[in-house]
């Protein structure tokens, strides 16, 4: 099957009394009649929290603002009928509504929008995520629930969307573990968090766990969700020798390295990485960072 990616980011909504707002797919979805938490695909460049503000926007006619990073979840669906196997990165993140009027949209993907009690939620056909988001079980859906019969479009050659899972690792003494940018990369010779893009079916954490191994040798454990950071770059000249727009989603995490050890970069690793080291806290104000490494490090103080 061709593996195809994509990435979402989704709102969870609740008001005074509890509950959830979800929405209905229409019959231009790919799953109609099956509720889901508002949300959608990401455009090119956007922000996945700009993202969710527009697609609730769309789907319900109320105005968010984000209050929250709640989960990021992947997942893949077989198209058997187009010899597709979908991918999707899912961003999930807690909103409130500043304003709007509640609707159903119109000619969209979606039909309904409604603000259901928890037991009525589960009462209903949830996409599996929405279901796990909600605490809810994850039930499968009827036979024929999938419909889409359109092809997916094809990848544009001159742009690249990429989903990775980073880490701030740090061991028991507080030192904390960077990534050297090998030559021919973007951001060569700067120090980076350990960490890449997942690979298609692949769940963030696993993904970030891989490549810590990879990287540096070191076997960790994540302990919490800290951010989601948004890149463009419309003209990434990396080792493909030529332009390309470039649009990176990344998602960052805290990991604890229980047993630390000598980082040593292994072959898996994909020539990305020149070198990795332990810091102590005060070596790393003199240390070339990338933007995402100097942000999470200013955030965890």
């Amino acid at each position: 099957m061709e593996q195809v990616r994509r990435v979402g980011a989704y709102g969870v909504l609740r008001d005074a009394d509890g509950r959830i707002l979800l929405v209905r797919g229409s019959e231009r979805a790919d799953f109609p009649r099956v509720w889901s938490l508002p949300g959608g695909g990401l455009e090119h460049a956007e922000h996945p929290a700009q993202a969710v503000l527009r697609e609730v926007a769309e789907e319900t006619g109320l105005a968010v603002e984000v209050t929250g990073l709640r989960a990021v979840v992947a997942d893949v669906v077989p198209y058997p009928d187009l010899g597709v196997a979908l991918h999707t990165d899912r961003v999930l993140f807690d909103v409130t509504a500043v304003g709007g009027t509640l609707h159903d949209e119109r000619g969209g993907t979606t039909d309904l929008a409604r603000w259901l009690a928890p037991d009525e939620a589960a009462g209903l056909p949830l996409l599996p995520f929405t279901a796990e988001a909600l605490g809810l079980p994850v039930v499968p859906l009827p036979s024929g629930a999938l419909r889409r019969r359109e092809p997916f479009a094809p990848p544009d050659a001159a742009r690249r969307q990429r989903f990775g899972a980073y880490g701030l690792v740090t061991d028991p003494a507080g030192r904390v573990l960077l990534a050297l940018i090998a030559d021919g990369y973007p951001g060569a010779g700067r120090w980076h968090l350990p960490g890449g893009g997942t690979d298609h079916g692949e769940q963030p954490v696993t993904a970030l766990l891989r490549e810590l191994v990879e990287e540096s040798g070191q076997l960790g454990r994540v302990t919490e969700l800290i951010g989601v950071d948004n890149f463009h770059n419309p003209a990434a000249l990396g080792p493909e020798g030529y332009p390309i727009d470039w649009h990176g989603i990344r998602v960052v995490y805290r990991v604890l390295v229980d047993l630390p050890t000598e980082p040593a970069v292994t072959e898996l690793a994909g020539g990305s990485t020149a070198e990795a080291a332990w810091f102590a806290p005060a070596e790393l104000r003199e240390l070339p960072l990338t933007e995402i490494a100097a942000g999470a490090l200013a955030a965890a103080g």
